[in-house]
């Protein structure tokens, strides 16, 4: 492992220590019901089925990250082994690989969490009671299946392009990472406008993604062990 790449590494390492310090504060804070009480009431929230929130940024996200994801398939079969510049098919389909771990993994914890969503709370007009998301296995009174923000996803796990690009034109990557957190920091805020979503559970979608893919990188500089000859 040459310098830069054990630089970028390290960085990479620093990076999800400091996200899940400041993650682990942010639960410990308590401010997730404080913020849903700022744009929620007894009624529920105003804006949960408004067109921009419900139609544009919910269902119209979720279907252009599918378009992006089919456009990066296709980029993938017509790059050439080995071009001369820029990243390798292989290369590609790895991180294409590590980007679909992100969408598998996310909803999957989101379907076995207790943790319903503030529009389920019974000061917003539903039937559940707050609880912390880390009280595994307890119910709260409602539906479930909150936590963490699956609609998130359709943005961090494009956490991948930035990974597949920073060695071959960190400009690039830089952008792409941008780009992303831009995203999918919009789609979180729409989601808690909605009462779909907590603040926490767009941040640890986010967390969560970025590990799937700092873990793909580490495994792939992860020297195969060959075995000895004979």
């Amino acid at each position: 492992m040459n310098g830069r790449v054990a630089a970028l590494a390290a960085r990479d390492g620093v990076v999800t220590l400091l996200a899940l310090a400041g993650l682990l504060a942010w639960d410990a804070s308590g401010l997730d019901l404080t913020v849903a009480r700022w744009v929620g009431g007894s009624t529920g929230f105003a804006w949960r089925d408004a067109w921009w929130a419900s139609r544009l940024l919910h269902d119209g996200g979720r279907w252009a990250a599918w378009a992006l994801l089919a456009a990066l398939v296709v980029a993938a079969l017509r790059t050439p082994t080995a071009p001369a510049r820029g990243p390798t098919r292989g290369e590609r389909w790895r991180w294409l690989a590590a980007m679909g771990a992100s969408v598998v993994a996310v909803p999957a914890l989101k379907r076995f969490s207790t943790t319903s969503c503030p529009w389920d709370l019974a000061e917003f007009g539903g039937t559940a009671r707050y609880l912390s998301h880390w009280r595994l296995g307890v119910a709260d009174g409602g539906p479930g299946h909150c936590f963490p923000s699956g609609h998130a996803v359709a943005a961090f796990a494009f956490f991948g392009l930035y990974f597949l690009w920073r060695e071959h034109d960190p400009r690039r990557a830089r952008g792409w990472l941008a780009l992303v957190l831009t995203v999918g920091l919009v789609f979180g805020t729409a989601q808690l406008l909605r009462g779909a979503h907590y603040p926490s559970h767009t941040l640890w979608s986010a967390w969560l993604c970025w590990v799937i893919h700092v873990a793909a990188d580490r495994i792939r500089r992860t020297p195969r062990l060959r075995p000895r000859p004979a």
